[in-house]
Formats: C-alpha cells, structure tokens, sequence
C-alpha cells in the first residue's frame, strides 16, 4: 500500500471518529454488550455459529416477510401493490413455506454447519472487545452487497439460458407476481448456485463473527423487500444508491427478461438488460398524461 492509500484510509478513519465523536452515545449499546457477553458465558462457539445463525436466518427471514403477508388483508395498502391483478392466494403462500421448510433445513442448515469450521479455519474472533464498530460493519456489508449483486447478475442470468432455465430457475418463476416469502423460493441447485455468492464477500470481509449476522440481516431485509410485491412509500433501502427496489425486481418475474440484478441497478444499465424496464416505464408515464 502506497503513502497516499495510507493517508487516505487514516483520513477517513479519523473522519469517522471525529463524526463519531458528535453523536450521542448509544442507549443499545450497554444492553447489547451484555447480551452478547451473556451469550459468549453460557453457549459454546460451535453452538453459537451454528444454532445462534440458523435462529438469526429463521428469526429475521419471517420476520420481514410478516409485513407483505398482512398487507394483503389491508384494503388501504392495495394502492401500493405492483401487480393489482394478481393478488396473494393461501394456497399459493402455504406451498411456497413447504418448499422453504425442505430449502432451510435440507440446503442451508447444512451450509451453516460449517460456519463453526470457517470461523475456527480462519481464526475470526467473537469476544465484544474485538468486534468492529458499526460503521465499518456497514462499510463490510455494502462490500459484500456489491460483490453478491456482481456474482448474482452474471449467475443469475446463465440460469436464464434456454438449455437450462426449464431444469432449475423456472422453480423460482412460478409465481409471477411475486411476494416476501417468496424470495427464498427456488429449486435446491439454484439455492446454491446463487447463494455461493453471499459467502464471497465474507471470505473476503470477515474479522467478526458478528459480520455473519450482519450481512444476513442486510441480505435477507433486501431480498425479501425487492420480492415484497408491493412499492411502499418512504422505504429506507431506496435511500441506497442504485438500489433496484421492489419495482425493478417484480418486472424480472413479470416479463421474465432483464432486471437480473439482485440489489443494485449498474449491471442491469452497463448491459443494456434493464431496456424493457425502461419502455415499461415510460409507457406508464405516457397512461398517467393521458389519463
């Protein structure tokens, strides 16, 4: 590393602090000290990396989806549904958490098995005194957004070919007008496929344990809401740069033909695959004038 990266990265470190320095101090803080301390004293490593993820991902995965299954008994949260004329069916929701009972526990528990070996492999810690501060386990996670979206676009559309798409990605296309649970919906070769690219960035990122869970609260909140069906008002994720949202995503699962990023908009744009979703939209605009 140069002298002008070095004093560039001590230039925001110390940015950071000094902004830091100007908020006022966390009330969570303490209580999650404890918590996490708490945890340390009476669960083993093993337990904590593979018991403590799966709760996390189980916890936080129906959790978000919980809003989007409410929204379709509200009449006042139709005016935000995408596709009005496709609306939610039990039938359809009860099929779909089957198929992500069998995905969870018979796909991902095993892959979460190994995060006490990873951990252990790579020496990452989990005391509190070692856990980086919170900016720089969003800085961490944004790196391994943009490192999933770029694996996720590339793979994602492979998965589009027409050899291929019938075998294992039309699992996934059923429903075309798609909602929160949904978004973990997929034959068991594309859950892996796709899912190696969110454990790319953790093998880069990494120094905590607590960047695991981090990244799968991130992932899962993003995931789901882009699947959620329904375009809400003042959504915090749109205050991401580039960041695709629900509208973007639910023209891919209505057209089935561009919008193949998973988060962010540039790979869409940069290839051109986004073309559709721009004359779809400007076809809205030109109804909204006439109306």
């Amino acid at each position: 590393m140069d002298g002008n990266s070095s004093s560039i990265i001590t230039s925001a470190i110390l940015a950071i602090d000094y902004m830091d320095s100007l908020l006022p101090e966390n009330p969570l803080q303490e209580p999650f000290k404890n918590a996490w301390n708490y945890m340390l004293d009476n669960f083993t490593k093993f337990q904590i990396a593979t018991w403590g993820s799966l709760l996390v991902h189980e916890g936080v995965y129906f959790l978000f989806c919980l809003p989007g299954f409410i929204f379709q008994f509200i009449p006042a949260m139709q005016k935000y549904k995408i596709q009005k004329d496709k609306p939610e069916s039990i039938e359809k929701q009860w099929k779909c958490f089957k198929v992500l009972l069998f995905n969870h526990f018979c796909i991902q528990l095993p892959l979460i098995c190994g995060t006490y070996y990873f951990t252990e492999f790579f020496n990452i810690p989990y005391n509190w005194e070692k856990m980086p501060r919170w900016q720089v386990i969003a800085m961490q996670c944004l790196g391994c957004a943009i490192i999933e979206d770029t694996w996720h676009y590339f793979l994602h559309r492979l998965l589009h070919h027409k050899r291929i798409y019938k075998y294992i990605h039309k699992v996934h296309h059923e429903f075309t007008a798609p909602f929160g649970m949904q978004a973990e919906y997929a034959h068991p070769a594309e859950t892996l496929i796709l899912g190696m690219g969110f454990f790319i960035g953790i093998m880069i990122f990494c120094n905590h344990v607590i960047l695991l869970w981090a990244w799968v609260i991130f992932r899962l909140l993003e995931t789901i809401d882009v699947h959620s069906g329904y375009d809400v008002p003042l959504n915090p994720l749109h205050l991401i740069p580039f960041y695709g949202g629900s509208r973007f995503h639910d023209f891919h699962h209505m057209n089935f033909i561009g919008n193949y990023s998973s988060t962010f908009t540039w790979w869409d744009k940069l290839f051109g695959t986004d073309s559709q979703f721009q004359m779809y939209n400007d076809k809205l605009k030109e109804m909204k004038k006439d109306q």
